[in-house]
């Protein structure tokens, strides 16, 4: 028994510490735009939800849950854009680390989106109708 309970406060301390340098490392970097990045949303959070949990830190311009096209539920991240940098420091600020619909959500910056590669073009078939693939062989 004496060492379960010391195994508990070890893991307990212990983590506390960890979660402390956690949040102060993802506090570190600075904001550049009002945009900011939202992770560890519940499935249940709508967009709704998600600007009225903000809107105590300023005037919100856009607030976004992104949603699977296929099941039409929550990807567990969002979007919020605030009207200046000021507001947007401040909901970070008062919201990292936070409770939101019963889970604790990040509050990032946004980083710009990355410009997608243009598809493949796919190649014609051969004059028989047949076409190669790469990793079986011959198809039709």
């Amino acid at each position: 028994m004496a060492f379960i309970s010391s195994f508990r406060r070890v893991l307990g301390g212990s983590s506390a510490a960890l979660q402390s340098q956690f949040v102060s490392i993802r506090h570190n970097s600075t904001l550049t735009s009002p945009k900011l990045f939202i992770s560890g949303l519940s499935r249940l959070t709508t967009d709704e939800k998600l600007q009225e949990a903000f809107s105590p830190f300023g005037q919100i311009v856009d607030a976004k849950v992104v949603i699977d096209r296929a099941s039409g539920r929550s990807k567990g991240f969002g979007f919020i854009t605030y009207t200046s940098i000021e507001e947007a420091e401040q909901a970070r600020q008062g919201m990292n680390a936070k409770f939101l619909d019963g889970w604790v959500i990040f509050v990032d910056p946004a980083k710009p989106r990355e410009p997608r590669p243009p598809p493949q073009a796919q190649p014609n078939p051969s004059e028989t109708g047949f076409r190669t693939n790469k990793t079986i062989g011959w198809c039709g």
